[in-house]
């Protein structure tokens, strides 16, 4: 099984609803939609309703949001939403 070098955390208010690695994802910024690979640089983003979509282990996924925040760094990414 390959390793996935990024560790991904999405919560809502009410729970966990994504724990894993990932080889990339892309999330719906407030500016623009950005996309977060290995090494990516430091950033805290606010985030518009839009998509969140990763590659994982298992394939791809995708999860709709209606908004919140990413803090990318060190290879980490939390993702603070509410679940559309």
């Amino acid at each position: 099984m390959q390793e996935y070098p990024i560790k991904l955390l999405v919560l809502s208010p009410e729970k966990t609803v994504v724990r894993c690695s990932v080889a990339k994802l892309h999330l719906p910024g407030e500016k623009a939609p950005f996309t977060v690979m290995y090494n990516h640089a430091p950033i805290i983003s606010s985030l518009a309703p839009g998509t969140i979509v990763w590659s994982a282990a298992d394939g791809e996924h995708s999860l709709a949001v209606s908004g919140g925040f990413a803090e990318v760094k060190d290879n980490v990414v939390t993702v603070c939403v509410e679940v559309a």
